[in-house]
């Protein structure tokens, strides 16, 4: 039997853009040990759960978090060590009773996880399990297909593409040791290519390379030349897209501001459908807005039998959002943040009711990000079939990547 938590403590920390976040140790009766860290993202949805920022502009801009470190390290902390819990289950419970709103906002959806996931660390190391195996038992028994955002453009990068995310994704290769090997040759083909071309070689938010080019179509065809010239082929190498069109959204249209496009949701696509016939995309995420049903109708009807149509701004890790997506029948795919939603079990509830409606689960990083690499224990605990976690660059995408290699030596 696990040890029940006995004390949680909480950190302000600096996140990969500098900004703080929170921390989180949780401690066992036993003496066993947890620590986490919450990411933060930059392009948000409105449905997302809140973080609690102290808003103070003589610190840190505004953006510190104290409040919320302040709750766990009083009204969070003084529940559990009064109410000893020995179950992750009834530690988000307690946790969501205690914040008693629906987005978190009033403890911070920020303290909730950091809380959240330490306790399930602290939990599985007392159990003297490795994460993955706590989260998802025998059952845990595959690894993610990386997808590496290897060229930014939109909110993650200053430069003139609208289409916020160019991921390569090796599904076409064995192994997960052979996928990083050929992200990372194709990663830095693509950085000899750009200097070649005398193109900047300065990174995003989540280390892809963040040039000015032409157009959207430039970026593809630079990735497409650095599949080529690393010896890969499309069939083993395909391009996933984070288009983030909650962006451009702007009086009942599209309007792409690098581009100076304006388009309704079939001009989008058809803009896509162009993509997909000229280059191997295999995936497009947040093809159209977050509340825009119409638009995801036409998307899902007319794309859903050629690529995977994911749902990140769509759903935001809520069951409730993906239940309505099921009942629409829009998106096949939904992205995994955890701290869209706020709390391990939470998650879980979403991913398995995806997993039983046949969506995708894409188990995902945030732009501001950490060492902390809870969510590739995550994607092997559920057997989610891709990550997104960034470039093959840059400690806080490539800690979940060497996490999954050491994880697929055990495996």
């Amino acid at each position: 039997m696990t040890d029940y938590i006995k004390e949680v403590k909480g950190f302000q920390l600096i996140d990969s853009r500098g900004n703080p976040t929170v921390g989180c140790f949780a401690i066992t009766d036993g003496g066993y040990k947890g620590f986490a860290i919450v990411p933060s993202g930059a392009s948000t949805g409105v449905h997302e759960a809140v973080e609690l920022r102290d808003n103070d502009k003589t610190c840190f801009l505004g953006k510190s978090v104290n409040m919320a470190v302040d709750n766990i390290n009083t009204e969070i902390n003084d529940v559990l060590k009064k109410e000893k819990f020995f179950c992750i289950n009834e530690i988000d419970r307690r946790l969501i009773e205690l914040d008693g709103t629906e987005n978190k906002c009033r403890l911070g959806a920020n303290a909730v996880l950091a809380v959240s996931l330490s306790c399930a660390k602290a939990l599985s190391n007392s159990a003297k399990q490795p994460l993955y195996r706590f989260i998802g038992g025998e059952n845990a028994t595959s690894v993610p297909v990386p997808m590496m955002n290897i060229l930014n453009g939109g909110a993650h990068a200053n430069n003139n593409i609208d289409i916020q995310e160019f991921m390569i994704v090796p599904h076409g290769i064995e192994t997960f040791k052979r996928q990083m090997q050929a992200g990372c040759e194709i990663y830095h083909s693509l950085g000899k290519i750009l200097k070649d071309k005398g193109l900047s070689c300065g990174v995003g938010d989540e280390g892809g390379f963040a040039p000015n080019l032409q157009s959207d179509e430039a970026a593809l065809e630079c990735i497409c030349e650095a599949i080529s010239v690393s010896g890969y082929d499309t069939k083993q190498v395909g391009i996933a897209l984070d288009v983030a069109s909650s962006e451009w959204v702007k009086d009942g249209k599209y309007v792409m501001k690098k581009s100076g496009k304006t388009l309704d949701a079939a001009g989008l696509c058809d803009y896509y459908e162009r993509l997909i016939g000229k280059y191997p995309i295999i995936s497009i995420e947040d093809g159209v807005g977050e509340d825009d049903f119409d638009g995801w109708k036409i998307l899902t009807e007319r794309m859903s039998d050629k690529i995977r149509l994911v749902g990140d701004d769509l759903f935001v890790t809520n069951t409730k959002r993906l239940k309505q997506g099921i009942e629409r029948k829009i998106a096949n795919s939904i992205l995994i943040k955890l701290n869209q939603i706020g709390t391990l079990s939470e998650t879980l509830d979403v991913m398995q009711l995806a997993v039983a409606n046949r969506y995708e689960n894409i188990v995902s990083h945030r732009s501001g990000e950490s060492e902390d690499s809870f969510i590739a224990d995550l994607a092997v605990g559920t057997n989610a079939p891709f990550i997104k976690s960034g470039a093959p660059a840059r400690s806080d995408r490539v800690a979940k990547y060497n996490r999954l290699l050491i994880i697929e030596s055990e495996l």
